[in-house]
């Protein structure tokens, strides 16, 4: 009897070997040698690469300063949530992430990012924050999402994750790790449910950090070996800094960005356009992202078709 109740487990065991459908994406066939690579490479950080940008930040500093003489409270997190939407619309192969050894394809354009659970208090809590941008959506969606989630993280109720961590760490350390690696089992496997990859906010396409909210300098951040987010994405305070113009040195307010890559799911070229059009959207506001007419006229989608 035990010999059938071992064969079955075993062919449990192939089966779930073999299940390649994810609720969050779907599976790619790349070329053989980036399906190589996750077995060279089998963590995240073990195949980290890192980019830095310097943005001209005069403009969306205005942009910044328009919307809130209309009456909106934005800052410079909603402004580079919207470029990360426009960038992953604009080059979605880096909207993918591995897991299991293999390269899925994002279903949605998911951001996660940081936000104090007190405003402007250094000592604060830090929550996690994640969003599905959606196709319809333009900066003022955008823009009242964020403050919709923020809200609820400021509010004191328990939410989610909050729960969540409470009754992992509640079990004796033994029990938790055991239960942390059977979750990352059935991960790499397909098995774990929607509603769990939903909510996770280390599930995600791109983690942004303004560290800039608290006047901090940036830093280049590791990826987890939890989650499949494979883009990290940190912001610095606003500062003056030398720039080169027509050969001549002068001082711009300057945004600075640290980005954190798992290359594994795709080449460099592609970073560096993901780079470039979020870049592009950050020096460009007025025209990339709109929403300040009242009459809604200029009302333009987070999406690579909506360029001028």
């Amino acid at each position: 009897m035990i010999w059938w109740v071992f064969a079955a487990a075993l062919v449990v065991l192939a089966l779930a070997e073999l299940k390649t459908s994810r609720p969050d994406g779907t599976l790619v066939r790349a070329h053989p040698y980036r399906q190589m690579l996750p077995y060279l490479l089998p963590t995240p950080n073990s195949a980290i690469t890192f980019y830095d940008a310097q943005i001209d930040a005069a403009p969306l500093l205005a942009f910044v300063e328009a919307q809130r003489e209309l009456g909106k409270d934005v800052d410079v997190t909603d402004c580079l949530l919207a470029a990360i939407a426009v960038a992953l619309d604009e080059t979605p192969r880096l909207n993918r992430f591995i897991v299991g050894r293999r390269l899925y394809q994002r279903h949605v354009r998911k951001v996660s990012f940081s936000a104090l659970r007190r405003k402007k208090d250094r000592r604060a809590e830090v929550a996690a924050v994640q969003l599905t941008i959606k196709d319809d959506w333009a900066f003022d969606d955008l823009h009242h999402a964020v403050q919709s989630s923020i809200a609820i993280e400021r509010s004191g109720q328990r939410t989610y994750t909050d729960r969540e961590l409470h009754a992992t760490l509640a079990l004796p350390r033994p029990l938790l790790g055991f239960v942390v690696a059977a979750l990352k089992w059935l991960d790499r496997r397909n098995l774990l449910p929607a509603s769990f990859l939903d909510k996770d906010p280390l599930y995600c396409s791109v983690f942004l950090a303004n560290l800039g909210s608290i006047d901090m300098r940036p830093g280049y951040h590791h990826l987890y070996d939890w989650g499949n987010c494979p883009l990290f994405v940190v912001a610095g305070k606003i500062a003056p800094m030398p720039a080169v113009e027509a050969g001549a040195v002068v001082v711009r307010e300057i945004l600075p960005l640290r980005i954190s890559f798992d290359e594994r799911i795709d080449d460099g070229i592609n970073a560096n356009d993901t780079l470039l059009a979020a870049q592009r959207v950050l020096e460009n506001p007025f025209t990339r992202l709109g929403c300040l007419r009242a009459d809604g006229s200029d009302r333009i989608l987070l999406r690579a078709s909506s360029a001028v």
